[in-house]
């Protein structure tokens, strides 16, 4: 079956893509870039590096804006889907209902199989066999209490991991950021034939409300042998 993946350059986009690689042929890679940091349904951080991630797995990447408001933007996704011919949308949906309904929804209007290799799989266990199967992982920015500046720009290892449970028993966070809580990016791994190679890089971040992310100034693609900036 040929199918789109909906890429955000996150852990769970990528780790869904590598999952639904083994049963299903990958047309595109579609990037949503919602116009506002708050969207509901997309990534925000790191987007223009995912024409890096693309190029460094060897897959066709399309981007296409929205709105990044709360309908407006799934009208978005719908018109982008129309433009492109597959049989099947993978997404990177874990824990979220709102956003598997969503795309469930627009699937069926468009007679599209939706594919979510992850839905409601145990988030720990999906770091972690994230980590095991080298994927390497950047928190790309973090919005919810517990969460401060160090955090941005951190590797997702187990130690990591370890971490992000103790926040989840203090604060209730998710633990694989599905809520919100925090965002990552993607800069190596088993079907990568390139490193994302991040050489500059600048944290925007909201005393006000202890939130931030994480804008690459200057990326590009490298042998995996070159040491990287993380």
């Amino acid at each position: 079956m040929e199918v789109v993946v909906l890429f955000s350059g996150g852990k769970d986009s990528v780790f869904s893509l590598y999952n639904a690689m083994q049963e299903h042929t990958i047309k595109y890679l579609l990037t949503m870039r919602p116009a506002k940091s708050d969207s509901w349904m997309f990534h925000y951080p790191m987007l223009d590096l995912t024409r890096l991630q693309a190029e460094a797995m060897g897959f066709k990447h399309v981007e296409r804006k929205t709105s990044g408001d709360k309908e407006r933007e799934l009208k978005d996704l719908k018109n982008a889907l129309k433009e492109i011919g597959v049989e099947g949308v993978v997404s990177g949906a874990v824990a979220s209902e709102y956003q598997k309904k969503r795309i469930d929804k627009i699937c069926a209007e468009l007679q599209l199989r939706s594919i979510a290799p992850l839905w409601h799989r145990d988030s720990e266990e999906i770091l972690r066999e994230e980590i095991r199967n080298g994927f390497e992982i950047i928190i790309s920015g973090v919005y919810a209490e517990g969460f401060d500046k160090s955090w941005i720009g951190r590797k997702i290892d187990e130690e990591c991991v370890d971490e992000l449970i103790k926040l989840n028993k203090r604060f209730g966070i998710n633990i694989s950021g599905e809520g919100g809580e925090y965002e990552s990016f993607v800069i190596d791994g088993p079907i990568f034939k390139k490193h994302v190679h991040i050489l500059k890089a600048s944290m925007i971040w909201d005393d006000k409300t202890s939130s931030g992310y994480l804008v690459a100034d200057y990326a590009k693609l490298a042998d995996k042998a070159k040491s990287n900036f993380y």
